[in-house]
């Protein structure tokens, strides 16, 4: 479960191989104690929850790198390393 960015303390994954559960692309992201699963490109809360100021800081980072979310989407899902994608700052 690679990360691929961290920022204002939320951390963002994607997990190898990860199209079953969910069965669109997403991420998984930590803050604290809490988890959520989002999808890319749009944003929508899959399942978990992070506090709301968080999760719009968040859901601005996937509209600004979506097409990049997409990529390493591809590549974990075949079993590959993904890329790094830079933080919001």
């Amino acid at each position: 479960m690679p990360s691929i960015s961290m920022f204002y303390g939320i951390i963002v994954y994607l997990y190898f191989k990860d199209n079953k559960q969910h069965k669109k692309p997403h991420i998984h992201v930590k803050y604290q104690e809490d988890e959520v699963v989002v999808a890319i490109p749009n944003g929508e809360i899959l399942d978990g929850n992070i506090p709301g100021p968080k999760m719009k800081l968040l859901q601005a980072w996937i509209e600004l790198h979506k097409d990049e979310l997409i990529a390493n989407w591809e590549l974990v899902v075949s079993g590959q390393q993904p890329y790094k994608i830079d933080p919001l700052r």
